[in-house]
C-alpha cells in the first residue's frame, strides 16, 4: 500500500520460503515476479543465515557440476556455520527463558559472578559479625582501628614507643590523612630515633589490601552488574567508591571529630554540661535550596555545633498557627482521640496528640472545621518538602509519622521538678551514654532518616529542644520554640536530643519523622489524602456539598492551592477514532506457526 515494492517482495518471499504451502502467499509472489519494477534480487529471505544461503548455493553449483563454484559456496557455508555453532554455544552461557518462570534466568557467567560477589560481600560483613557484642544486632564502627588507636596510647603510656609506633602506623592504613595520629607518628620516630624502620603490622596490611581488593571488587560488579552493596567500613577510600554509586552505597560517616568541651554547670538542671558556642564544630555537607520563597535558615549546623542539624523559620504564618491550634482545641473539646492524659516521659506534664487521618475524621464528623484539618496537611507536607530539598536533594523523603502534639504543665506539681519533658533519645537507634554507642535495633525505629518539628506558639515557660553529645549530657546546642519555627535533624546516634521541661503554659507542635524507604511510609497519611481527595471530588459535582460558609480570614492565601492536587488524575486527551483497540498491540507468532 504504501508502493515500496522492493520491501513488500522480500517480506512476502521471506514468509513464502517458511510456508511453501500457503496458496494466497503463492498467487503474491507469482503476481509480484509479472511486475516489471520487481527485480529478481528482490526477492530475498530476510531472516536467511550466512551459513544457509552459502550452503544453498554451493548446493546448485553443485548439483549443476560447478564444482569450482561449489566448493568455495560449501567452505564459506561450513566457515559460518563452524562460526554459527559458536555463537549458538555462547548463547547458552547467557540468561535463559524458564518455561516455568516468567522472569529471565541468570547465565553461567552472570551466576557464577552473583555466586562470587556474593562470597565477597559476606567476607566484607564478617567485621560485623565480630564486632557485634552478644546479645546485640547492630556492631562497633572501626572495631578493627580502634584496637590500634587505643593500642598506640596504652603503649606509649607504659614507655613502650617501639609498639606504640607500630600500632600507629597499622591504623594510619585505615585512615592515612588522620592529623592528630600523624602528629603522634613524628613524636614516635623521633622518640625511637630516625634511623628505626617503623612499619605497620604485617596482619594488618594483609588485612586491609586484602579488604580493599574485594571491596574494589564489588564496587565494580555492582556498577556494571547491579545489585547493592552495604559498605560495613567507615575507613573506605572514597577514591575506589565509583562516582554514580557513592551517595547509594557509601556508609553514614561518623560525626565530625568534637573539640574539646568546656565543662559547665548548664541551665538545665544537674549533670548538664554545655559546650562551648565560641568552639564550633566543622560539619561540612552539602545542602540544596529551599522551595519556598519568604523561608529563611537561621541556624544550620555549624552555628549548632553538630552535623546535619538546621533551624527554619517563617514556615507557617501567625494566622496558620493560630488555626492549627484552634485545630488541637477543637479536637479536644471533641473528646475523641486527643483526650489528654499524662505525658508518657513525666508526671508533671499532661500529653495531647493528634495524628492526620483523626484530624480527617473528625472533620468528616463535623467536630473540626475542614480547613484546619486540611491545614495540618499542607504543612505537614510543605516542612517535608524543605527538609527533603535541604538535607537531600534529588532523594525521596516519605512521611513516617506525623504528630500534631500539646505538653501542658500541671500547675501544682512543679515545685521542684527536676526531671525532662522528654529524655535525651535518638530517633532510630538506642541510646547507650555509657558505652557511647547507639544501636540501631528494635524497638527503636531504625527505619527513621530524617526528624522535624514545626512549632506552633511560644507563649509558655520552658519546653526548648536540646541537643548532646553521646553521654547525654554535654549540650551542645538549644532551640526556642515561637511559631512557625522548623527544626530538622539526621535521625541518628550524632544527634541526641531532648526537651527541657515545660513549667508553665501549654507547648504545641507538629513532630515529624521521615524515612527513604517506601514500604515504612505513613499509612495512615496516604488514607487522609484520600479522604480529603474523596471530598474535593464531592465538592467538584454540580450538587456536592459546600464547604462550611464563614467570613475570610487572614492569612488563608497560602492555603488556598492544595498540596494534594499533584495526586490529580491527568485529564483525557483526545484521540483518534478506533485507536483504543490498538492500545494493546498483538504479540506475533513465529512465521513457521502461521
Amino acid at each position: 500500500q504504501l508502493k515500496k515494492l522492493d520491501q513488500a517482495v522480500s517480506a512476502a518471499h521471506t514468509f513464502f520460503v517458511a510456508n511453501p504451502q500457503h496458496l494466497q502467499m503463492r498467487e503474491d509472489i507469482e503476481k509480484y515476479r509479472r511486475m516489471s519494477a520487481v527485480k529478481s534480487d528482490n526477492f530475498r529471505d530476510l531472516e536467511a543465515t550466512p551459513h544457509w544461503e552459502a550452503y544453498e548455493t554451493g548446493v546448485r553449483h553443485y548439483n549443476a557440476d560447478e564444482y569450482l563454484q561449489a566448493v568455495a559456496k560449501l567452505e564459506e557455508s561450513l566457515t559460518e556455520a563452524l562460526s554459527a555453532l559458536e555463537e549458538c554455544r555462547d548463547l547458552c552461557e547467557g540468561p535463559w527463558e524458564d518455561e516455568d518462570e516468567e522472569e529471565m534466568q541468570p547465565g553461567l557467567y552472570e551466576a557464577t559472578a552473583a555466586h562470587y560477589i556474593q562470597v565477597l560481600k559476606c567476607k566484607q560483613q564478617c567485621v560485623l559479625e565480630i564486632a557485634t557484642k552478644p546479645g546485640r544486632v547492630s556492631a562497633t564502627e572501626d572495631f578493627i582501628p580502634s584496637h590500634l588507636d587505643l593500642l598506640q596510647f596504652a603503649y606509649d603510656q607504659v614507655g613502650n614507643q617501639t609498639l606504640a609506633a607500630e600500632c600507629a602506623a597499622s591504623y594510619l592504613l585505615f585512615y592515612p590523612t588522620d592529623e592528630p595520629m600523624l602528629e603522634k607518628m613524628k613524636e614516635y620516630r623521633t622518640e625511637v630515633g630516625e634511623d628505626t624502620a617503623v612499619t605497620a603490622r604485617e596482619s594488618i596490611q594483609h588485612y586491609v589490601q586484602r579488604s580493599l581488593m574485594e571491596k574494589k571488587l564489588i564496587y565494580y560488579a555492582v556498577e556494571h552488574l547491579g545489585g547493592t552493596f552495604n559498605d560495613p567500613d567507615l575507613w573506605t577510600p572514597d577514591e575506589l567508591i565509583p562516582g554514580n554509586l557513592k551517595e547509594k552505597h557509601r556508609p553514614a560517616s561518623p560525626a565530625d571529630a568534637l573539640v574539646p568541651l568546656k565543662h559547665v554547670r548548664g541551665a538545665g538542671g544537674p549533670g548538664i554540661l554545655v559546650q562551648s558556642l565560641l568552639m564550633p564544630i566543622c560539619t561540612a555537607f552539602s545542602t540544596g535550596p529551599l522551595p519556598f520563597e519568604g523561608v529563611a535558615v537561621t541556624m544550620d549546623s555549624r552555628r549548632m555545633n553538630g552535623t546535619q542539624r538546621v533551624v527554619f523559620d517563617r514556615v507557617l504564618t501567625e494566622s496558620e498557627c493560630k488555626d492549627l491550634l484552634r485545630l488541637t482545641k477543637a479536637a479536644g473539646e471533641a473528646g475523641d482521640g486527643y483526650r489528654a492524659r499524662r505525658s508518657p516521659h513525666t508526671p508533671h506534664e499532661r500529653f495531647e496528640g493528634l495524628t492526620v487521618l483523626k484530624a480527617i475524621q473528625l472533620a468528616e464528623n463535623g467536630d473540626v472545621d475542614w480547613r484546619d484539618a486540611k491545614l495540618l496537611l499542607q504543612a505537614s507536607e510543605k516542612s517535608r518538602k524543605i527538609i527533603e530539598s535541604y538535607f537531600t536533594p534529588g532523594k525521596k523523603l516519605h512521611f513516617s509519622f506525623t504528630h500534631l502534639v500539646c505538653r501542658t504543665a500541671v500547675d501544682e506539681e512543679q515545685e521542684g521538678r527536676m526531671d525532662l519533658s522528654h529524655p535525651v533519645h535518638a530517633d532510630n537507634c538506642l541510646l547507650d551514654p555509657e558505652g557511647q554507642e547507639c544501636w540501631r535495633e528494635p524497638p527503636a525505629y531504625v527505619y527513621r532518616d530524617y526528624s522535624g518539628i514545626l512549632y506552633l506558639n511560644d507563649d509558655f515557660q520552658g519546653g526548648g529542644l536540646f541537643f548532646t553529645e553521646m553521654d547525654t549530657v554535654t549540650v551542645t546546642a538549644e532551640v526556642h520554640p515561637k511559631c512557625g519555627r522548623l527544626v530538622a535533624f539526621s535521625s541518628g546516634k550524632e544527634n541526641p536530643h531532648g526537651v527541657w521541661a515545660v513549667s508553665r503554659g501549654r507547648r504545641c507542635a507538629v513532630a515529624l519523622w521521615y524515612t527513604h524507604s517506601q514500604e515504612h511510609a505513613e499509612q495512615e497519611r496516604v488514607k487522609a489524602e484520600e479522604l480529603m481527595e474523596q471530598r474535593a471530588a464531592q465538592q467538584d459535582q454540580p450538587d456536592g456539598g459546600e464547604e462550611r460558609q464563614g467570613t475570610d480570614r487572614s492569612g488563608r492565601s497560602s492555603r488556598d492551592v492544595s498540596v494534594l492536587n499533584s495526586r490529580a488524575r491527568p485529564t483525557s486527551q483526545r484521540h483518534k477514532p478506533g485507536s483504543d483497540r490498538m492500545q494493546h498491540p498483538k504479540v506475533l507468532r513465529a512465521r513457521d506457526e502461521f
